[in-house]
């Protein structure tokens, strides 16, 4: 029952409040941390290949570590415990915080305000965002929504039930480095292992974050069917081997077609995407998070239980 008292205390948190002041947030220590140790890259290949395996190893072995070690430093207060416990997980998910710059997309185009659009979309997206028209500007931030319900949400919460707390942290620590320099491009030698390592810990995240975005299709009033359908169709047409598998299936969900201009095309045959289908998105994502809460917590509760049974 801790574990699960835990998860659901940090649901609350971050739904009420959202994210923790800047100076305070985990997941920006770790971008400190990892901007620090970027500027003593080399440039050369094989150098710059090696520091980055560094880098993608020294988060969440920090993170992770630091997480498990503090915790037990503060095993003797239980209720500092589980004041920590709920801080450090809540710091790892991201529920509130989509859904607000989702919506912030939305009413810039429901209000027909182009360039207040794009603005906002550079919250969801690393991508040059200037050249977007209206539909592109919906498509990309229907597909970061869905994409970010396995990086933000979903894939966190499993790290929690696998590995606790610090399984969660080290998992997040992994996923912001990747966002820092997983790219192709000048940074491709320093990124291949933070972009392999992220690839790895996302290959079960996402497939369940497609299935859970299914089922929240059937929850939300989009179509079931059309999302298994893209999903299975269009699921590998991304670079990554994990986003396209929820952009796929909300693409579907939706009845929309959500492409990248020169590198994809999602849920081909479908309408343009406009403001609205982005407000379908944030709706199809919460339902999504509040599923997989639901799955840690049975699973965290029932491994407790399967354990108590066990003991003399």
């Amino acid at each position: 029952m801790h574990s699960v008292l835990v998860l659901v205390a940090a649901l609350v948190v971050d739904l009420t409040w959202g994210e923790p002041p800047t100076p305070v947030h985990p997941v920006v220590w770790m971008g400190r941390l990892q901007r620090r140790l970027r500027r003593l890259a080399p440039r050369a290949p094989v150098p710059a290949f090696l520091h980055g395996l560094v880098m993608a190893v020294t988060g969440p072995v920090v993170f992770g570590l630091g997480a498990w070690a503090l915790l037990r430093l503060v095993s003797s207060w239980p209720l500092v415990q589980l004041a920590l416990e709920v801080y450090l997980l809540k710091s790892a998910f991201a529920v509130r915080a989509l859904a607000e710059a989702g919506l912030a997309v939305f009413r810039a185009l429901s209000e027909g305000d182009a360039p207040a659009a794009r603005l906002a979309l550079r919250s969801l997206v690393s991508r040059d965002t200037s050249g977007l028209e209206p539909p592109l500007l919906a498509a990309a931030a229907v597909e970061s929504v869905a994409e970010n319900t396995s990086d933000s949400v979903v894939a966190p919460l499993l790290f929690y039930a696998v590995a606790g707390v610090p399984g969660a942290l080290a998992y997040r620590a992994a996923n912001t480095l990747d966002a820092m320099i997983g790219y192709r491009g000048e940074l491709e030698w320093l990124g291949k292992a933070a972009a392999r390592l992220d690839d790895v810990l996302n290959l079960v995240p996402a497939r369940l974050s497609a299935a859970l975005l299914v089922l929240a299709c059937a929850l939300c009033g989009a179509s079931p069917a059309r999302a298994v359908l893209s999903w299975w169709r269009d699921g590998a047409a991304t670079e990554s081997p994990n986003a396209g598998r929820p952009m796929a299936a909300v693409a579907g969900g939706l009845g929309v077609e959500l492409e990248k201009v020169g590198h994809y095309r999602l849920g081909a045959g479908g309408r343009q995407p406009g403001a609205e289908d982005i407000r379908r998105a944030v709706f199809l994502m919460v339902a999504a998070s509040l599923l997989a809460a639901a799955l840690t917590a049975a699973y965290v509760y029932g491994e407790g239980f399967r354990v108590a049974l066990a003991s003399p």
